[in-house]
């Protein structure tokens, strides 16, 4: 195979992976099912009425649960109680721009601006609807999604 040859499939699957990547970072306004169930693999939902605090704890192996539902102006403390510093931030890494509000450090208001260190926390109300994924700036292996009802 020819030097051009294996450029070009190189540059494919960079752009294949940039795709997934992306496809998997976007937020997807999504409906919301109603109830309050928790299961096992990761996710939470509590009903709208309840009067629960929301929390998202951050370990050494990543965010817990790794998937939330919470009603439309519900605020999410996310705990760290890992060994290093935090820094949860929307989605896309590393714009941060999938949350629709603009003014944060980087792009959207839904990233912590900088790292949390252990034993420390942060919280961000989410006021629009939808599915909203997330990552740590710091490990963007680290992810998760809060779906935001009505």
């Amino acid at each position: 195979m020819s030097n051009q040859a294996w450029a070009i499939v190189l540059v494919l699957v960079v752009l294949i992976l940039g795709g997934v990547l992306w496809w998997m970072w976007a937020a997807e306004p999504a409906p919301v099912e109603s109830g309050g169930t928790s299961d096992d693999e990761g996710s939470a939902s509590v009903p709208a009425g309840d009067e629960a605090s929301y929390f998202i704890t951050y370990s050494d192996a990543g965010y817990s649960p790794s998937a939330l539902t919470v009603p439309r102006g519900a605020t999410v403390a996310f705990r760290n109680s890992s060994t290093k510093s935090m820094w949860p931030a929307s989605a896309m890494h590393p714009t941060h721009e999938a949350y629709p509000t603009t003014g944060g450090c980087i792009g959207s208001t839904f990233d912590a601006c900088q790292g949390i260190p252990p034993g420390g926390s942060w919280s961000f109300r989410f006021d629009i609807t939808g599915t909203w994924r997330y990552h740590d700036h710091l490990t963007p292996t680290f992810f998760g999604a809060v779906t935001v009802g009505e």
